[in-house]
């Protein structure tokens, strides 16, 4: 017989907002736990790299 429970959770979708217009630009899957990420990414907006801060919605 094949287990029909329900899993847990590994993986949480969280958003990088742009530090500077507050845009939700990215979205990614992470596994719960350690620091929030800030990254270098591309802004549509304003058409340049700028910093990209996790934010859970």
């Amino acid at each position: 017989m094949a287990k029909t429970g329900k899993r847990k959770k590994k993986v949480e979708t969280v958003f990088l907002v742009c530090e500077e217009t507050g845009d939700y630009n990215y979205t990614i899957r992470r596994k719960p736990g350690g620091e929030k990420l800030k990254l270098k990414r591309f802004c549509p907006r304003l058409r340049r790299h700028t910093l990209h801060i996790e934010k859970k919605k």
